[in-house]
């Protein structure tokens, strides 16, 4: 099915972990902010070699995913499903350009019941198909891929969860951050070791996108209104555009808050303790979704409480980018997949961070620029009411892989070699309870607070 996660809007053209356990395991001995990478909820069948896969969605994120598979060796494709014959020509042209003879299938319990030898199944379809679709490929013997969010309801995140335990095959979902080298090197020698930032106290977060027109299609290839219907769409304008309404999608806060607030959970080594949060349809007059959403979350950390809030708004790009920004008493640390927005940041009361710019964990931004003197110690010419302007340090880690690769590279180390899985399903629920309670936040007009309940299944 079409998707378009991750790409603009611009677009014309084609085991489980009980959670006090999960928590007390992740905190960080001293730090009390962190989680340690988690394991596996069961364990993978050891095999090596080539895995043959098949994907279902070859809309804009498929084909992020299959560009990222064809950089990976032994991933071998023989299926390709979309209910549109547009996009199915796309996939299987591009595969059989890599050498890939693929199958190609409309209907995936289809391609199910036809293919043998598939070892894993990608998932990237709407979000309100991707818990039937999960958990019938886990019930087929396969482990699965499943791009964020797990699901546009509880009760289909749910439902996956208990599929992947029942079946005891793998599914990893697509919060593709926690794969990330250099996100895993700032949480794992910045955060936890080195403890730059001090006390973490707040965090902030962003993404925000210009204006955008609907999505179109090609006027001659436009889906049989007989086939929207038997998938579940009213309109091939809302199969191009599934993610503005609401029987589709969870909205911008889950399309794009979802992966910079999995993040703060990530880092914070906790679940919120509430939410406030407010947005509405301000521009747009043809969507379901809110336009802008603003959310405060409140988290009780080991050392103290935490307030972080997001934002995304879909009619200004202004901001600076797509980023989580946490803040503390001695520092603060700017991330995003975008190099060019990562930057760490030392007060100018903090201790000096040579030891670690030693040890290669962080670099001066401008390494061989002379040292400003305000730089060195706070500087006398600033208001009294002013705090010297921080300096600004570099991570000293390229990643030279699209951003999905390294989290795929996980998901088949799992099913070949046992490796953990950075993002097993029940971790992933707790940033889709935190992310859906914000639209609950909206509807009801008030602070919400969560229960322990909330992110357990």
């Amino acid at each position: 099915m079409q998707d378009n996660k991750d790409l603009p809007q611009t677009e014309k053209t084609p085991g489980s972990l009980d959670r006090r356990e999960f928590l007390r395991t992740g905190l960080a001995a001293g730090a009390g902010l962190l989680l340690t990478r988690p394991s596996n909820l069961t364990a993978a069948s050891g095999s090596s070699g080539q895995l043959n896969v098949a994907i279902i969605g070859v809309g804009a994120q498929g084909r992020v995913l299959i560009e990222a598979c064809l950089k990976i060796p032994d991933i071998r494709f023989k299926a390709v499903c979309d209910i549109w014959p547009y996009s199915q020509r796309y996939g299987q042209g591009i595969l059989r350009k890599h050498g890939h003879m693929v199958n190609v299938y409309t209907d995936y319990e289809e391609m199910l019941t036809t293919e043998s030898g598939l070892d894993a199944v990608l998932i990237a379809s709407p979000d309100f198909v991707h818990a039937k679709q999960t958990v019938t490929c886990l019930q087929a013997g396969l482990h699965v891929y499943c791009e964020k969010m797990m699901s546009n309801t509880h009760e289909g995140a749910r439902s996956m969860i208990h599929g992947a335990r029942e079946t005891g095959k793998l599914l990893q979902i697509g919060h593709q951050r926690r794969s990330n080298p250099r996100y895993i090197h700032v949480r794992e020698k910045l955060l936890q070791e080195a403890r730059l930032l001090g006390r973490v106290t707040n965090v902030n977060g962003q993404w925000n996108r210009a204006v955008s027109e609907d999505i179109g299609w090609p006027r001659k290839y436009p889906l049989e209104p007989a086939t929207l219907e038997k998938f579940g769409y009213a309109s091939m304008r809302e199969f191009r555009n599934w993610r503005w309404f609401k029987k589709y999608g969870g909205g911008p806060i889950s399309d794009l808050g979802a992966h910079q607030i999995d993040i703060f959970n990530w880092f914070l080594g906790a679940t919120p303790k509430a939410v406030t949060a407010d947005g509405g349809l301000d521009y747009y007059t043809n969507r379901d979704w809110q336009d802008n959403i603003m959310a405060i979350y409140e988290y009780e950390t080991a050392e103290g409480t935490v307030r972080a809030f997001y934002q995304v708004l879909t009619t200004t790009s202004a901001g600076g980018g797509y980023f989580e920004y946490f803040m503390g008493t001695e520092g603060a640390l700017k991330m995003s997949e975008n190099p060019k927005f990562t930057r760490a940041f030392r007060e100018a009361h903090a201790p000096e961070w040579d030891e670690w710019k030693r040890l290669k964990y962080i670099r001066r931004k401008g390494d061989d620029a002379e040292i400003k003197p305000w730089e060195k110690e706070r500087s006398n010419v600033v208001d009294v009411r002013e705090t010297a302007e921080l300096a600004a340090w570099e991570i000293p880690l390229e990643v030279n892989k699209p951003v999905h690769q390294p989290h795929l590279e996980n998901f088949f180390d799992a099913i070949r070699k046992g490796a953990p899985l950075n993002c097993p399903a029940e971790v992933a629920y707790q940033t889709e309870a935190t992310v859906l309670k914000v639209n609950e936040a909206i509807e009801a007009g008030r602070k919400l607070y969560f229960t322990s309940e909330d992110f357990v299944v």
